[in-house]
């Protein structure tokens, strides 16, 4: 009976900080502010409410479900990559797996061509929003012409009584080539320094976690400066092999999705949190169960095909314990 009461009490003190790249979480309405012709009834991708409410419903499951074996409850913190709009996470917050989760969320358009951005959803029972703020990575691209991309959303609170600073990214991709486009994470990878050397400068003790799709391995030199620049701790820099990973494409995995962490969260306080440990979300749930792409994610789409899985990544977490 004694251990029980411990392993309650020690859950009791652990907060689960995920990061979910939801792959085009998009609503049905056409929107002349998005480039959403992909995402309606009568596109050719036939993005109907039947298949809407499946997707709100199964990324709804997983988020509820992250972190869950280690702490007994959802997760008080996640990032989301790919929503199109507030609507898409009222709608999310409201489904069937989260409605008595007591999840708000923070949520900014942003310019972005595909018309999807970052967003944070947060316990409001673990979590008190007191800053957010959007900061734009400026990019042209070759002809001159601006590349307007996601912004990178700060939400400062206070997690459990504790000033935890959160910067959400989701960072350009790799489609155009690793080379051609490594400038772009470049840029938006300055522009993480610059946050994070604000946040150090108003205060020096600034607890910070970087989360995000980086469209970059840790091994990357964007990510290389972020932690080396200010002494960040990635501990999805071992995670990947050759048979695990957040995202796999022509058959090889990458880690793209990763939480870094000040080094602060490793400093032992009996009332403040420290890292205990992170994980790739890969249960087998969000897996393909056969075929010759077994044990990649199951995604909602292949192409203009329709799947009704979950997403093209798996889902990244922290546990954070006092």
């Amino acid at each position: 009976m004694t251990d029980d009461l411990e392993d309650i009490s020690i859950r009791h003190n652990m907060q689960t900080v995920a990061f979910y790249n939801i792959e085009n979480l998009f609503d049905l309405r056409d929107s002349r502010f998005t480039n959403d012709n992909d995402f309606l009834p009568e596109s050719v991708k036939r993005w109907t409410p039947k298949r809407y409410q499946n997707k709100l419903q199964k990324i709804g499951y997983a988020i509820s479900n992250i972190g869950r074996q280690e702490t007994g409850k959802h997760p008080a913190i996640v990032g989301l990559a790919e929503v199109e709009n507030a609507k898409v996470l009222k709608d999310l917050i409201a489904s069937k797996h989260l409605e008595d989760c007591d999840y708000n969320y923070v949520h900014f358009d942003s310019l972005d061509e595909r018309g999807i951005d970052v967003a944070l959803l947060y316990n409001t029972k673990a979590f008190k929003v007191f800053h957010t703020e959007t900061f734009s990575v400026s990019l042209v691209d070759n002809d001159g012409t601006p590349d307007y991309t996601r912004d990178i959303l700060l939400v400062g609170g206070k997690l459990d009584g504790e000033n935890v600073y959160f910067i959400l990214n989701h960072w350009s991709s790799r489609r155009e080539g690793v080379e051609e486009t490594e400038f772009k994470r470049l840029a938006a990878s300055e522009k993480v320094s610059e946050i994070i050397s604000w946040l150090t400068q108003e205060d020096k003790h600034a607890k910070i976690m970087v989360l995000g799709d980086f469209n970059d391995t840790p091994q990357n030199e964007s990510l290389k400066r972020l932690t080396e620049d200010h002494s960040l701790f990635n501990p999805f820099e071992t995670l990947r092999s050759f048979t695990r990973g957040t995202v796999k494409h022509r058959r090889q995995w990458y880690v793209f999705d990763q939480i870094l962490v000040s080094t602060n969260f490793f400093k032992s306080s009996k009332n403040e949190f420290e890292f205990f440990k992170a994980n790739i979300f890969d249960v087998d749930f969000l897996k393909l169960f056969r075929g010759p792409f077994k044990g990649a994610p199951f995604r909602t789409y292949v192409g203009k095909k329709y799947k009704g899985g979950y997403s093209d990544h798996f889902p990244v977490y922290t546990i954070l314990k006092k």
